[in-house]
């Protein structure tokens, strides 16, 4: 490992910490070195307050003078909340700059090294770039498409059930993999369900994670099934926003604005479609969406093609029954061969259950 690779794995640890709390912003973490010692380091903790560089150059002091500034995207060259970075790091008299990635955004992207460059600073860029992405799958995405980067959770028995043919589902994977899934909530913007979630387990879709956060719960509901004493209508604990179709209740639609959910209708009848809902999510700003949806609600997003993730926990468990489902299901495939396959797949154990989380790679239609 280089130098370089050592301080810019420290930037990325450092921006990997504030994970789930600065969307829609990217993350990003900054490592200041000077005469081999490190003078200051900072990460991008919220939309709005300072970016990592700032953090880092104002620990740092007067020792920013001929130091190597390390951070894991480009700085911005724009006047926003903030100020821009560049010129931030530019005034500092730091003397080199090593970046992990550019900005995805083609409309910015180059900027920040260009205002750089032309002050005379040495500037690398690639250094762990691959991390840099991986770790900013979420902002790359939004950025540039402006609909969320959707991830699809599922637990599962070893023959691929979610529940037994009695519709019995509780519990099917062990305590520490549910509270993974609580830390994977708090990583996103919103949650979504299909009403029948709702109407059978009366979920909170919350973040039982000290100091985490409760995302936007999401509710598919084509005629307003949902009860007025549902839990996510009632507990106040985070914004729940109900997509319907026209043949929605009126009545039932003016009970619940009443009480506080958003109610959005689409433009088609029967089914609430997947791509409208991602376009309105995106306008309201939500850059990460998790979808934590029955076999049909799951069907819809992929035969959609909107999934970009999957993490699926899997219990050492049989349990069998053809009336039993399982968490993806829709009309499906006619041919192996157009079977969708799963991209960088990484295993790990949780508890007694397995975590696979992988990519989704859409073959041309």
């Amino acid at each position: 490992m280089t130098n370089h690779e050592y301080y810019m794995k420290l930037a990325l640890q450092n921006a990997m910490a504030m994970k789930g709390q600065t969307d829609p912003n990217p993350l990003v973490g900054s490592v200041i070195v000077n005469d081999s010692r490190i003078v200051g380091v900072g990460a991008h903790m919220k939309a709005g307050e300072p970016h990592a560089e700032i953090h880092a150059i104002r620990m740092a002091g007067d020792h920013t003078r001929g130091a190597t500034i390390y951070v894991t995207l480009e700085p911005c060259s724009h006047h926003g909340r903030t100020g821009p970075c560049a010129v931030a790091i530019v005034e500092a008299g730091i003397r080199r700059v090593v970046i992990a990635a550019l900005d995805p955004n083609p409309l910015v992207s180059g900027r920040g090294v260009a205002i750089l460059r032309e002050a005379g600073i040495e500037v690398i860029v690639g250094v762990c770039e691959e991390g840099s992405r991986k770790m900013n799958e979420v902002f790359n995405k939004f950025i540039v498409s402006g609909i969320p980067f959707v991830t699809l959770k599922s637990a599962v028995t070893m023959d691929g059930k979610t529940a037994s043919y009695a519709s019995d589902s509780k519990w099917i994977t062990s305590e520490a993999a549910r509270e993974d899934v609580h830390h994977l909530r708090n990583q996103n913007a919103a949650i979504l369900v299909g009403v029948t979630t709702i109407i059978k387990d009366d979920s909170q879709l919350t973040t039982r994670v000290p100091n985490g956060r409760n995302p936007v719960r999401v509710i598919l509901d084509s005629t307003l099934r949902l009860p007025l004493n549902a839990k996510v209508v009632t507990d106040g604990e985070a914004p729940t926003w109900i997509f319907t179709t026209s043949s929605y209740d009126p009545a039932k639609k003016k009970a619940l604005e009443k009480a506080g959910v958003i109610v959005y209708v689409t433009g088609k009848e029967g089914r609430v479609d997947p791509a409208e809902v991602v376009r309105r999510l995106g306008e309201q700003m939500i850059s990460s969406l998790l979808i934590e949806g029955g076999s049909e609600i799951n069907a819809s997003f992929f035969e959609s093609r909107l999934v970009d993730k999957l993490v699926i926990y899997m219990a050492p468990k049989l349990i069998g029954g053809r009336g039993a489902p399982t968490f993806l299901e829709g009309t499906g495939l006619e041919k192996m061969n157009d079977a969708v396959e799963v991209s960088d797949l990484r295993v790990e154990a949780i508890g007694k259950d397995f975590k696979f989380t992988g990519y989704p790679i859409y073959k041309e239609r």
